[in-house]
């Protein structure tokens, strides 16, 4: 064998012998965001209030394009399941409502939520807090408020424009920038809360009476427009009826000349 077809047919028996390359995979690994983790909401009554008497009044001031949650867990990175938190109070505002086994941020339009309520209650500690504050520095939160229902304390924080979360000076009076309600301390009852029109927070209790109001008053309103509608749709029902009857009378009428001209009667 001539050396040009020796170093050939080696290189063909090098090709032969060697080992085949594994196809690399690029289906993603399925990783699962937990919904709960075992923990209870609140550790106490005045805590427990304090969450629902602030969801349900945003959640009743807020009706359009506006997601409002209690304790569920926001997923900030897609990949990483670690990485979350469930605030008390969370507000996203251009998204839509509706259920929510958790907030997963990549699904959400990549839109973090921008308002955040923390309600303190004996068993949080400082350093607990201290994460939860470096958490929404982080992850885009642009207010996040705290509020101690036991000793009375306010305390709110908004994104300045450093990019880094600020403590608001001087809470009593605070009204919202994203949300437009007010904030204001009572030395006696602690903290009250009014809408963007100026209404206070309602306690729990009223807020689901003036939901039963205003679900009735919509059911009257739908009654009232059926009624309505079948009103008009009779209207409309017998007008049809004289116009057949009128189109059935005229031609008759066209069918009888027609007989007698053929008669040679003349009309």
């Amino acid at each position: 064998m001539n050396p040009a077809a020796q170093i050939k047919f080696d290189s063909f028996n090098a090709f032969l012998m060697k080992p085949a390359l594994r196809p690399t995979s690029t289906k993603k690994e399925l990783i699962v965001y937990p919904e709960s983790d075992g923990k209870p909401m609140a550790e106490s009554t005045k805590q427990y209030d304090s969450i629902v008497e602030i969801k349900e009044n945003l959640e009743f001031f807020f009706t359009d394009d506006v997601f409002i949650a209690a304790d569920l867990f926001w997923y900030p990175v897609e990949g990483n399941n670690t990485i979350r938190r469930a605030p008390d109070v969370m507000v996203a505002i251009g998204r839509p409502k509706g259920h929510r086994g958790s907030y997963l941020q990549w699904e959400e339009n990549d839109t973090p939520p921008q308002v955040v309520f923390e309600i303190l209650s004996p068993g949080n500690t400082k350093t607990e807090m201290k994460e939860k504050f470096k958490f929404y520095n982080k992850y885009g939160i642009l207010e996040y408020y705290t509020y101690d229902p036991n000793k009375l304390i306010l305390k709110g924080y908004r994104r300045g424009v450093g990019g880094l979360l600020e403590e608001i000076p001087k809470m009593n009076g605070w009204i919202s920038p994203n949300l437009e309600i007010k904030f204001e301390m009572d030395k006696k009852n602690g903290l009250k809360m009014f809408g963007p029109n100026g209404e206070p927070f309602r306690e729990i209790i009223n807020i689901e009476k003036e939901r039963k109001k205003e679900k009735l008053r919509a059911d009257k309103e739908k009654l009232r427009a059926d009624k309505e509608k079948l009103r008009a749709d009779k209207e409309e029902a017998e007008k049809e009826k004289e116009r057949i009857r009128a189109d059935n009378a005229e031609k008759k009428l066209i069918l009888l000349m027609e007989k007698l001209k053929a008669s040679g009667i003349s009309i």
